[in-house]
C-alpha cells in the first residue's frame, strides 16, 4: 500500500498537502480524544480508590477546554444560587 501511494504521490504532486492536512486533522483530533479520555472529570478509570470523580474537584480547577469569560482562579462559592 506504501508503495502504491508512494507512486501516485511522485505522479500527481498536489496530493501532497492534502495528504497532509489528512494526517495532522486525524493527529490533532485524536488527541483531543485522548484529552477528553484523561483529563474529564466525568470519566472515570479507576472505580476503586475514586469511584465518583467529580466530587473531589476543586471549584477553582478549570476542566474546559477554553474558557470564555470566567476566571476560575478567582472564584470562590461552591455552585450557583438557585
Amino acid at each position: 500500500m506504501l508503495g502504491t501511494l508512494r507512486k501516485q504521490l511522485k505522479s500527481h504532486p498536489a496530493l501532497i498537502p492534502l495528504l497532509f492536512f489528512i494526517g495532522g486533522g486525524a493527529a490533532m483530533s485524536m488527541g483531543y480524544l485522548a484529552r477528553l479520555a484523561l483529563r474529564n472529570p466525568d470519566v472515570c478509570w479507576d472505580k476503586k480508590n475514586n469511584p465518583e470523580p467529580w466530587t473531589k474537584m476543586d471549584p477553582t480547577h478549570q476542566y474546559k477546554f477554553y474558557a470564555i469569560n470566567v476566571d476560575y482562579s478567582k472564584l470562590k462559592k461552591q455552585g450557583p444560587d438557585f
